[in-house]
């Protein structure tokens, strides 16, 4: 008996997921390898994400990398030819300007290979989804614990803990979550806020929520490669390490260099004659 062939996972299929109480899955990766291994693994989506800067290029936060290394991260995602949907990332300073530079940012993730795009904000970014979705690129949005505002946050604290409309109050998220949702957006992000109040907001709007530190209640989850894999100096209150990949590397390249220095490797079976 053969295995059927998996399909494609499309934007629409995952507004199906959330119907019919599928739980979506998505994971990030960067490069065509490990797009190529968690693809085979069966996710839904992955998310070029722009925590390459922290997990790759070795930066504190977000905020350095720029759109041309999300477009190059993204191809390389897309080399792959993932089942998974691919989402592109739009890093800090690539649609802050306004709608316009949005689109236009939005236009070079899709040619890299990009599937649709994800940014980070609420209400004060709903112009600029409803122009990029009018262009006809699907949105995902991003809201609670937005790493790119991690200086107006004052570090990557969880948020909608307290009452009120201003950034990271209660109500200012329920009313991020509606104005996403009323722009178009196709799915939202929940990060880093509590699981009471994410459950109301996957309750309350009618798109996919895709949370991390957000709960259960989402209909979907999302976690970073590297700290799937272990290999993230940083462990966090919502992230799991599903397996110590770095001992094991460790451990590989440790006996590599004992091989080479004692004169084991390569051995005759690994050598030309």
């Amino acid at each position: 008996m053969t295995t059927p062939t998996r399909k494609s996972v499309t934007v629409p299929m995952l507004q199906v997921m959330k119907s019919a109480g599928e739980k979506i899955v998505m994971v990030t990766a960067y490069d065509s390898t490990f797009a190529r291994i968690v693809d085979d693994a069966g996710v839904d989506a992955i998310l070029v994400g722009d925590s390459v800067a922290t997990v790759m290029q070795g930066h504190t936060n977000t905020i350095p990398v720029t759109l041309t290394e999300m477009a190059y991260h993204t191809a390389l995602v897309r080399r792959a030819q993932p089942k998974a949907l691919v989402v592109g990332d739009l890093p800090f300073g690539s649609y802050q300007v306004g709608a316009g530079q949005g689109i236009e940012s939005s236009i070079v993730l899709m040619k890299a290979g990009a599937q649709c795009v994800k940014l980070e904000g609420g209400t004060t970014v709903a112009t600029t989804i409803e122009a990029i979705t009018r262009s006809d690129i699907p949105v995902m949005g991003h809201i609670g614990l937005t790493p790119q505002s991690v200086h107006r946050m004052g570090g990557h604290k969880v948020q909608g803990r307290q009452d009120g409309v201003e950034p990271g109050g209660r109500q200012r998220l329920l009313d991020d979550a509606h104005a996403v949702e009323q722009a178009g957006a196709f799915a939202i992000v929940l990060e880093g806020i509590p699981t009471e109040l994410a459950q109301e907001i996957t309750s309350k709007i009618s798109i996919p929520t895709i949370g991390i530190g957000a709960g259960s209640f989402c209909d979907g989850q999302v976690l970073v490669m590297h700290d799937i894999l272990g290999l993230s100096e940083r462990e966090l209150t919502f992230t799991k390490k599903y397996i110590d990949m770095k001992s094991l590397a460790t451990s590989a390249f440790q006996e590599f260099a004992q091989d080479v220095r004692n004169g084991s490797w390569p051995d005759d079976k690994h050598s030309f004659h």
